[in-house]
């Protein structure tokens, strides 16, 4: 499942830096990630790594793209092909 910024983001510019599928950027008003290149790190690391320096914990689960574990793992592996 892709994750999605809520609009509690306070722009703090802490995510960006740390997505390694380059899924996160400025939106017109928040932070948005594209979640055709979200794969919640699978691949990358073993926890979202935007979640993890996120301070005001406004990452969340998008149910409007839920995937499992391996469409996940095939997603981090076609954005890596």
């Amino acid at each position: 499942m892709a994750l999605k910024i809520t609009d509690q983001c306070i722009n703090c510019d802490a995510c960006p830096a740390e997505c390694p599928n380059e899924a996160i950027t400025a939106g017109a008003i928040i932070y948005e990630i594209d979640p055709a290149r979200c794969t919640e790190c699978v691949g990358h690391f073993d926890e979202p790594q935007c979640v993890a320096v996120c301070p005001v914990e406004c990452i969340v689960k998008d149910p409007a793209h839920a995937e499992t574990p391996a469409q996940l793992q095939a997603k981090f592996e076609t954005l890596q092909a």
